[in-house]
């Protein structure tokens, strides 16, 4: 126990004493929060020019039906014609021309937009959407239908939801809850990946400069992999909590100071209608009703099973070659269950919480930490968050010890990049 506690240090202060891995500490803070706040400024700027549309209607029935935005300024031409209104366009430097023919109403395809470019989807369907409500009023005008009576007739449905004791949830309850658990399942990929690269290329470095044989000569290669492992996960929690401070202290000193209001754009509450109040509440309510402790603890457990797990693997991987360029071969395979089970959390989690797929990838030990991770917000038993962690337990024991043979055998050999087969042959040894 010893020398495994003295692994674990010095692989920890190798970490956190490494140049490029403090400066990245405080570094990607100041990064991440930089580029926030350059998209949101960036969004301000390409939201702030107003396009000027020019309209020319030959059938005269939309000259009043085209009101401006804060996004579009429409210019009515109509008189001069479309070859004029065209030079006109050019020469004023405008977005573009809408051109409504005389015989829309027959032929309502031969509506054109002229421009340089093409218009955004927005901007295209509100036009589209003008255009069709007209046309169909018209059409229903000459059939002899009353057009006040069918305004009059529509009625408003808002399906209101609830269980059966009686406790209302929002409409987006199931989109609330998949991002609560798709950004616990996404975080939990990235730190595997990230920190499961770092042990791999620590194993690597130690192998190329011919340390590890000084100290294989001193401890159990089973004690070295676990030091690695153990020491690297230490570096990478003290690195993300400081990432977690610093990132909220400069967005809180940032907010502050620059005078950033962070209900820019949005409606104040005082002018909201009550329907509109009634929606905020039910969705912090929902957020409220989260089992957001049960998620905490267990996105502790999924992350110590499924990042000892993958890098138990990381490591094996690292001690079978003698170069970062080497592990390529072994990566896809690697890298897939990771991918597929964000895929399933995104796709059959939001879906289905409960369903067949969800459930199964739920408990394969290589996808199970995210997947759980995502089914939880919807409401999990006991009992399946027992089988799913008492399999990745089970899982984990197992690839450390088949690790650990790979690990054994492969730290020393030197020059040549081994295949699959090769690595079944070790596990015999």
């Amino acid at each position: 126990m010893g020398k495994l506690s003295l692994i674990i240090k010095r692989e920890y202060k190798a970490r956190v004493s490494n140049r490029s891995f403090i400066v990245m500490t405080f570094l990607s803070p100041i990064i991440a929060v930089g580029m926030i706040f350059l998209i949101v400024y960036l969004t301000q700027v390409n939201q702030d020019g107003q396009r000027t549309i020019v309209v020319v209607d030959d059938s005269g029935l939309f000259y009043k039906d085209f009101e401006n935005t804060e996004d579009i300024n429409y210019v009515d031409l109509s008189p001069i014609g479309l070859d004029n209104a065209k030079e006109s366009v050019r020469s004023n430097g405008y977005f573009g021309l809408l051109y409504i023919p005389k015989d829309v109403k027959s032929k309502p395809s031969t509506v054109r937009f002229f421009g340089s470019e093409v218009p955004g989807f927005s901007t295209l369907d509100a036009m589209e959407e003008q255009i069709e409500k007209k046309l169909t009023d018209e059409k229903l005008v000459d059939r002899g239908v009353d057009l006040d009576m069918i305004e009059e007739s529509k009625t408003l449905v808002s399906i209101n939801i609830e269980n059966f004791t009686g406790e209302r949830t929002s409409k987006i309850s199931n989109w609330i809850k998949a991002g609560f658990g798709g950004g616990a399942g996404y975080l939990l990929m990235m730190f595997i990946i990230i920190y499961g690269n770092m042990v791999m290329r620590s194993v690597i470095e130690e192998k190329t400069n011919r340390i590890i044989e000084v100290i294989i000569s001193s401890v159990k290669p089973f004690k070295l992999m676990m030091g690695k492992i153990i020491g690297t996960t230490l570096a990478g929690i003290t690195q993300f909590t400081i990432w977690i401070i610093l990132g909220g202290v400069l967005l809180f000193a940032l907010v502050s100071f620059l005078g950033i209001d962070a209900t820019s754009g949005q409606v104040p509450l005082g002018n909201m209608a009550a329907t509109d109040l009634d929606k905020i509440e039910l969705i912090i309510l929902d957020i409220l009703k989260l089992p957001l402790i049960t998620l905490a603890i267990f996105f502790i457990i999924y992350f110590i099973g499924g990042y000892f797990l993958y890098s138990s693997i990381y490591a094996a991987i690292g001690a079978a070659v003698d170069s970062e360029t080497d592990t390529q071969q072994f990566m896809l395979p690697l890298i897939t269950p990771l991918m597929l089970a964000i895929y399933v959390g995104f796709f059959a989690v939001i879906d289905n919480p409960h369903g067949i797929v969800a459930v199964v990838f739920s408990y394969i030990p290589l996808t199970s930490p995210i997947v759980m991770l995502m089914r939880i917000p919807f409401g999990v038993a006991w009992w399946e968050l027992l089988i799913s962690v008492g399999i990745l337990v089970a899982s984990f024991i197992f690839t450390v010890w088949f690790g650990s043979k790979i690990y054994r055998v492969g730290i020393l050999m030197y020059g040549k990049k081994p295949t699959y087969k090769e690595l079944m042959k070790w596990l015999k040894y």
